[in-house]
């Protein structure tokens, strides 16, 4: 088939984050099955007008803005299969002039994202988006967790698949050699949505009782952050980088407004890291509560007493971290892939596609 997906960012964007590494990691396989693969998105600095990465065709042009418009244009030059239209807070609008097959890819709704990221416009976008994203309801979607599917039907969505994320290493057999001092780890972007700051302070409550303990900040984003006793600032690491520190953190700590998945919590419970993390969409799926890690109420404090009352029961930190382990081996990019090209098989005739 040949696949054309609108997305405003694309994995070598430095804004990229998960929504990027989940397109990317399917299409790079759906290349591999002989699909043809084309990736609209915007650009950014320095970057290439068109580049070919593990064999799908990127194409950028225009701005997180302008990208839209310049997605639309591309399209009227180009025949195609099926058209995905990923949405991240505002749609390409494909239901409105795509003829072909489409599907909306949607790894979580705005709604909170509104007012933490564009304060200005914030109740503009929260009453807004709903509106818009009923020009969808019947169209096929995609989304990544049972919490987005949930949110998607309450807004009159008729056919939504849910595709789960995948990780792009072997999950460790066995806990790899932990931190001699108590370790927790925040990995993301230093943005207000993620919300940094609240893992900043509930480490301070938690180091009044464990003094030694350390914090791990590992991301780069425009927000500005102290600097407190005990607390690392890595910046944007490499891959193999981030990994070290996933397997020698006790902890990872996840205070966002809301995830599509939370793809951090799988990954560091491959490395033998269970989760704390905020009670919300998309981690209230990725952390299995009582079992492979600790969902607490939105609140650095009510944080800190999750991370407490894990750390001082040995016993069930290290239940938690072999279920962690356990659970992560189920989740493969080869996997989701598969269950992504089902979804897009339902919406043909099978015996025309396969």
């Amino acid at each position: 088939m040949k696949i054309l997906i609108f997305n405003w960012r694309d994995i070598k964007n430095p804004d990229g984050g998960g929504a990027e590494v989940f397109t990317h990691e399917i299409a790079k396989r759906w290349v591999k099955k002989g699909h043809s693969v084309t990736l609209f998105c915007a650009g950014f600095k320095n970057c290439k007008k068109q580049e070919t990465i593990d064999g799908v065709r990127i194409v950028r042009k225009g701005n997180r803005f302008s990208v839209y418009y310049h997605a639309f244009r591309f399209y009227k030059r180009g025949v195609y299969d099926i058209v995905i239209d990923e949405i991240n807070t505002i749609p390409f609008f494909t239901p409105l002039y795509v003829k072909e097959k489409k599907i909306a890819l949607v790894h979580q709704l705005a709604r909170e994202f509104w007012f933490y990221e564009i304060p200005v416009l914030g109740v503009v976008g929260y009453l807004l988006e709903p509106l818009y994203m009923r020009l969808y309801s019947n169209t096929k979607t995609v989304t990544v967790s049972e919490s987005t599917r949930k949110d998607l039907v309450s807004w009159g969505f008729r056919d939504v698949s849910i595709v789960s994320e995948g990780i792009d290493f072997a999950p460790l057999d066995s806990p790899a050699q932990k931190e001699k001092d108590f370790t927790m780890l925040f990995v993301g972007r230093m943005k207000k949505a993620k919300k940094p700051m609240d893992a900043i302070k509930a480490f301070r409550i938690i180091k009044r009782e464990i003094p030694g303990a350390k914090l791990w900040m590992v991301g780069n984003g425009y927000m500005k952050l102290p600097k407190v006793d005990g607390v690392e600032y890595f910046g944007r690491v490499s891959g193999e980088k981030k990994r070290e520190l996933m397997s020698r953190a006790h902890m990872l700590l996840v205070p966002a407004v809301r995830e599509g998945w939370g793809l951090v919590v799988t990954e560091a419970n491959a490395l033998g890291t269970p989760a704390v993390a905020y009670d919300v969409g998309g981690l209230r799926d990725s952390v299995k509560e009582g079992v492979t890690g600790v969902l607490c109420k939105n609140d650095p404090c009510d944080m800190s007493l999750g991370v407490l009352s894990l750390w001082k029961d040995e016993k069930y930190l290290n239940k938690y971290t072999l279920n962690a382990l356990k659970d992560s081996k189920r989740y493969t990019w080869d996997r989701s892939a598969r269950e992504f090209m089902c979804a897009i098989n339902s919406i043909y005739d099978q015996s025309s596609i396969i």
